[in-house]
């Protein structure tokens, strides 16, 4: 059953029944993690804790972190497993699903569903029943180090996608966590800095998704590490109590961000904080005598028991129970395979791809990536799987009759003398773990671990190697191919000429390999549209000064702040090629009680099978305040078999049509025209408009 929350509704009497009968002393016992108090331990064992935390065999969230719990009241503990691209726990055996951005490209919050099924399901294998996976934060730039775990750039599909992923792994009877709460978009200084915003960036572009999630009812939410306004997230009232409890009416429980989220007792529990992870340290003996002292109410430790009590019970009774056996199954790797081959992206093709069998015998695959398994960072998301097919594998195992030749191109010469001799050239560029994602060092960090990680401070673009790799080799064979690894945006101005085909993979997952193949030689037809835009220079985003205490996110980013300052980007956002072609015609859009209902004719026009998606943009032209041009506000994906023709319908809660009047303090729907475009991306070339009125 789906642990709804009209259900967890429900047990709040027999919850409350069980807060009553508790001591102080008890209800704060639920309000941490359990692992260590960290008052009761010495330094050098802490170290020594963290230490051997870093190797295969008893690595970070081997098992699942428990926190909480009374065994005298029948309350289970919480059972805490990270993600978000797969179960932590464990080595060589969960499956490693592609990364949150590449399954962002799929744009098939369907899909992500199915996702969250077979994470939920091997959650419960390793004994969890909370999966903290569901990363949603905004990057404000696409240098941010963990956007691999989030899902795009545009909070209306960030909302959709993260929504999926909650109820697929509830549906499992797991708690889902919602993460980082809120404006985590910075690694290096995530301990320091302080974000700052006006209220219609805050409640328009960095909080929606957020809200996504508590509708489609989320069990509990993660504060970030950094400040809001100069306040800890994790002790912020006004994020936590005032608009997450209060104004969302959420009903679960909020718990820090691991070890560093609580840096002070009784700001962070008056701030509406329930749960300090990992360890004990500022509550415990702390917030008890915290309370005893009236710096703390009980009422307010009342309330957190609460959540607590009834969210782990609702998720408790009956639950579903699954045994090792599906960890890392054969249905759950063809899930992998297929969000891979869904996700992966066709950004440039000059009649190139697909490669054809009987004339490719002699493949030069170039580049350090190509024989390394890709699947993202090394921090807490890091996913052990029992295999990682490489693209050299794919590629070898797909056309049997072809020599795929390596080589790492650190030689230019012998590149290109392999270059001309073969038939075909793959070249496999971009990002590892060491060139982006969590970032642990500096102030607190650095005593328990090494550096690792971190935002791409230097260079949104290739390493130098490879951009020289790509402008010298590239034009040396007609049918060259770049293939792209990493977690968001890469730019390609330098090089894009010099290549006749590009494929974004971002980082696939455990059989991404397998699926590169596929696509490259046509078994797969690509459908994966980009989440993110591609400027041609780096000026035309946001500046971001990674080592900030103090950090100001204006109201426009990616490609929304390209089409208001009218910069033609390089890639458009939501773009995506295919090896066939559509045709989406007569759009028609009307208000349809509380939602705008838009209708349209897709056509498959080529000869071959395929997937479209079909986006919808809202325009906002005759708006009496500033807004964006356009911005996405629905997208559906489509298979069509060649030939075949459908109307398609997408709706949009009108909700979704308002701004925030920070004056009056309230969501404003205008009375006026909309346009209404309708396509295959952002860009103009690839829509077709109608409009519809609000009066």
């Amino acid at each position: 059953m789906r642990v709804t929350k009209e259900y967890r509704l429900k047990v709040t009497e027999e919850a409350q029944k069980i807060v009553d009968q508790l001591t102080l002393e008890q209800k704060v016992s639920l309000m941490s993690g359990s692992i260590v108090d960290l008052n009761k331990v010495t330094q050098e064992q802490i170290m020594e804790m963290m230490g051997g935390m870093l190797s295969d065999d008893n690595h970070y969230n081997m098992t699942p972190y428990p926190a909480g719990g009374l065994e005298e009241h029948n309350v289970p503990p919480m059972l805490f497993v990270d993600g978000p691209r797969g179960v932590v726990c464990g080595t060589g055996k969960s499956t490693c699903f592609p990364v949150s951005m590449a399954r962002g490209a799929t744009f098939s919050p369907e899909l992500e569903e199915k996702v969250g099924n077979c994470i939920g399901r091997e959650v419960r294998a390793f004994g969890g029943n909370l999966f903290a996976g569901v990363c949603i934060n905004l990057p404000y730039n696409p240098g941010w180090g963990r956007s691999q775990e989030t899902y795009g750039e545009e909070t209306y599909q960030v909302g959709k996608m993260g929504a999926a992923l909650v109820k697929g792994v509830q549906d499992e009877d797991v708690m889902a966590c919602v993460k980082h709460y809120a404006f985590n978009d910075m690694e290096n200084a995530r301990f320091k800095c302080s974000v700052t915003c006006d209220q219609r960036t805050e409640q328009e572009v960095y909080l929606p998704h957020f809200k996504d999630c508590i509708d489609a009812g989320a069990a509990s939410v993660m504060s970030a590490y950094n400040r809001y306004n100069g306040v800890q997230c994790g002790h912020h009232k006004y994020l936590l109590s005032q608009v997450l409890k209060k104004e969302w009416d959420f009903d679960g429980f909020v718990m820090s961000d691991f070890c560093w989220g609580v840096l002070d007792t009784v700001e962070a529990a008056n701030g509406g904080q329930d749960m300090e992870m990992m360890w004990t340290q500022y509550f415990g003996e702390r917030l008890v005598k915290a309370v005893q002292d009236g710096f703390v109410p009980e009422e307010r430790i009342n309330d957190a028991a609460l959540r607590i009590v009834r969210t782990i019970l609702a998720f408790d009774k009956d639950h579903k129970e699954y045994d090792m056996s599906v960890v890392g199954c054969p249905e759950h790797i063809a899930v992998a395979k297929e969000v891979a081959e869904k996700a992966i992206t066709l950004i440039k093709n000059d009649g190139v791809l697909p490669l054809k069998r009987e004339e490719t015998k002699k493949l030069a695959l170039i580049g350090k990536l190509a024989n390394t398994a890709i699947i993202g960072d090394h921090g807490s998301s890091w996913v052990r799987p029992p295999y990682v097919v490489t693209p050299e594998d794919g590629l070898k195992k797909a056309n049997a009759e072809c020599e795929v030749i390596f080589d790492d191109g650190s030689d230019l010469e012998r590149a290109k003398k392999l270059a001309a001799e073969s038939d075909a050239v793959v070249f496999v560029v971009g990002y590892n773990y060491d060139d982006e994602g969590e970032f642990i060092s500096g102030d607190q960090a650095s005593n328990y671990t090494g550096a690792m990680g971190g935002d791409r401070k230097r260079s949104l673009g290739l390493h130098e190697d490879e951009i020289k790799l790509l402008q010298e080799v590239g034009p040396v064979n007609e049918k060259s191919a770049a293939v792209l690894v990493g977690g968001n945006m890469i730019m390609m101005t330098e090089w894009y000429d010099k290549v006749n085909a590009v494929i974004m993979a971002y980082y696939p997952g455990m059989e991404g390999g397998t699926a590169l193949a596929e696509i490259i030689y046509g078994d797969v037809n690509p459908s994966g549209k980009l989440p993110y835009v591609v400027p041609y220079s780096e000026d035309d985003l946001p500046h971001v000064d990674w080592e900030a205490t103090d950090q100001y996110y204006e109201y426009y980013h990616g490609y929304t702040r390209l089409e208001k300052n009218g910069v033609k980007p390089l890639v458009p956002y939501g773009f995506g090629l295919s090896y066939t072609t559509f045709d989406i015609t007569d759009p028609k859009a009307v208000v349809d009680g509380d939602e705008l209902k838009v209708t349209v004719n897709v056509k498959n026009t080529g000869a071959i099978d395929g997937d479209e998606v079909v986006q919808v943009y809202v325009g906002f032209e005759n708006s009496a305040v500033d807004r964006p041009v356009k911005q996405l506000r629905g997208f559906r994906r489509v298979s069509l078999k060649a030939g075949e023709e459908k109307e398609v319908e997408i709706t949009t809660p009108l909700e979704k049509l308002k701004w925030y009047d920070p004056v009056y303090r309230e969501w404003k729907l205008e009375k006026m025209e909309y346009p209404v475009y309708v396509g295959s991306s952002a860009a103009e070339e690839d829509l077709v408009k109608t409009a519809v009125t609000i009066s």
